[in-house]
């Protein structure tokens, strides 16, 4: 999903946004620093395993997410965190990594870390590492209906 083809999916569902074009950046962190965006802002898309079904948790970029929360907060058997190799096709017209929070365009289900909910809006990768797109969080929730807990906490071994 080119930015051509998610414009046009927020356009269609009656969503006000704004493109914010920027320099290269590959980091979360490094975007929202090149966008001028503070990094509990800039919601991050994290692809993982949860019982061997593609999933997305959508967090702030300052966190990471914790393995073991999440799996003990969907009451999962197994989460891990997907390699790329596992997800790259999944989103064939997004570069690798720049993947928007959008799970329910992937037939994939999305859980959005609690902190990112008590902010008005959100910002997040347009399928490119130099575009993002910030619009209100209520939009966000409508169309992606993510299931949202807290799944970020203290750095561990199980950590993103």
């Amino acid at each position: 999903m080119p930015l051509s083809s998610l414009k046009e999916y927020l356009d269609k569902n009656g969503v006000k946004y704004v493109v914010v074009s920027h320099s290269p950046a590959f980091t979360a962190q490094g975007i929202a620093a090149l966008a001028h965006i503070p990094g509990k802002e800039l919601a991050k898309t994290v692809v993982v395993k949860v019982d061997g079904e593609l999933a997305l948790a959508v967090l702030p970029a300052s966190l990471q997410v914790n393995l073991a929360l999440l799996k003990d907060d969907i009451d999962a058997k197994k989460v891990q965190l997907a390699s790329e190799d596992e997800f790259k096709n999944q989103f064939p017209e997004c570069e690798t990594g720049a993947m928007p929070p959008f799970g329910n365009l992937y037939g994939m289900k999305v859980f959005a870390d609690e902190n990112l909910a008590r902010d008005r809006e959100i910002a997040f990768n347009a399928c490119s590492h130099r575009e993002l797109i910030r619009l209100a969080w209520e939009d966000f929730a409508r169309l992606a209906r993510p299931k949202v807990i807290r799944f970020t906490g203290a750095r561990s071994a199980e950590a993103a």
